[in-house]
């Protein structure tokens, strides 16, 4: 298989270093779970640390007029409210690595043809994007895929992928950046990824040189979930015709209460602003459906794939597991183009004989 340009994939927090194998498998989850919260915590603190002060002196004249009671009532009303409120800072992460928000690499750093496209979504937010495709001859012919990259960072960082898919897969990639990120406009929330997803269908469905019967849904950590939330829609069940799904989880509520404290679990769903119960969307799914899982992610427990690959309703799925596979980096594990070439084939083969059976 050909090099690839490798640069680090950002979903999560930054990956650019390795945690030292010679420390035992538990020692390294820790340790990367440790620098993951470090890396939110310093973010949410850096933002925050203005309302912070602002809320102590508050608090304190709260203190000296009406007392203890009332300061406590209202302490634990604004550590609620705070925790609400700050939960986009721990999740989205569009500024991570630095200079994210201001520089996106383009794809012809990669020699990629392509075109630098603006969507409009349902509530109007200016997202942006790159369709990268193939020659004329095969533009129109060949699967298209819908890519929904993860939590930080900006689609730039995830051309190295999109290359090595443009060349092994010989698939068009619509790159969509979410809203907040990149060069796209407003703020990322559950409903808004959502609305940025639909108009990355529907710009694709829209599309008259390309095969609208050939599109595939990917999604990795993040937008695993988000694919998994726009291929169980109604309107978009019966879209695509395959979808990918690679180092998700199963829920925010679920995740969270792995990676700080099982305390964080007893909440109420209510009490997460972000919840993306793909547990449940996958139920929905009817498309062929494959999960890309990495054993070796020290971010999303493995196990939340099987939790993921066991819920899934599609009728045809199937779950591919890669022992050396991290959280970022299981697209450059041995074999996993070959992985995406075997699917992609056998759903051809079914897809070609479902219009035979039409006919």
């Amino acid at each position: 298989m050909k090099k690839y340009c490798a640069l680090a994939h950002v979903s999560g927090t930054q990956n650019k270093q390795r945690v030292s194998y010679k420390y035992p498998a538990m020692w390294r989850q820790s340790l990367y779970r440790f620098r993951s919260v470090q890396a939110v915590l310093k973010v949410v603190v850096t933002r925050c640390w203005k309302s912070f002060s602002a809320g102590c002196l508050l608090l304190f004249l709260l203190y000296w007029v009406y007392g203890g009671a009332a300061m406590l009532t209202l302490l634990s009303v604004a550590l609620i409210g705070a925790f609400y409120h700050f939960q986009d800072s721990f999740l989205y992460l569009p500024e991570t690595p630095e200079r994210s928000r201001l520089f996106v690499q383009t794809p012809m750093a990669f020699s990629l043809p392509y075109e630098n496209i603006y969507l409009r979504t349902e509530d109007g937010v200016r997202i942006h994007a790159y369709f990268i495709k193939q020659p004329p001859g095969m533009l129109q012919t060949v699967p298209t895929i819908l890519f929904l990259h993860g939590n930080a960072g900006n689609i730039g960082h995830r051309l190295p992928n999109a290359q090595a898919l443009y060349v092994e897969c010989q698939c068009n990639i619509l790159l969509l950046e979410y809203r907040g990120y990149g060069r796209s406009d407003g703020s990322p929330s559950e409903a808004g990824l959502f609305l940025d997803a639909k108009a990355g269908m529907d710009v694709l469905l829209s599309r008259s040189d390309i095969d609208p019967r050939k599109i595939i849904v990917f999604g990795r950590s993040l937008g695993g979930a988000v694919a998994a939330k726009i291929c169980s829609h109604p309107a978009y069940v019966d879209r695509s015709c395959a979808v990918l799904i690679e180092n998700s989880f199963s829920s925010i509520p679920l995740l969270a209460k792995v990676l700080f404290h099982p305390l964080v679990g007893r909440l109420p769903d209510w009490s997460f602003k972000n919840q993306f119960f793909s547990v449940q969307s996958v139920r929905l799914i009817r498309a062929p459906t494959l999960f890309l899982s990495g054993l070796d992610d020290q971010l999303v427990p493995a196990w939340m794939m099987e939790q993921l690959f066991q819920n899934c309703g599609a009728p045809a799925k199937h779950v591919q597991r890669f022992p050396q596979g991290g959280h970022n980096n299981t697209w450059q594990c041995r074999g996993y183009y070959n992985t995406w070439r075997a699917f992609l084939s056998q759903v051809s083969r079914v897809s070609c004989l479902y219009l035979f059976l039409l006919r």
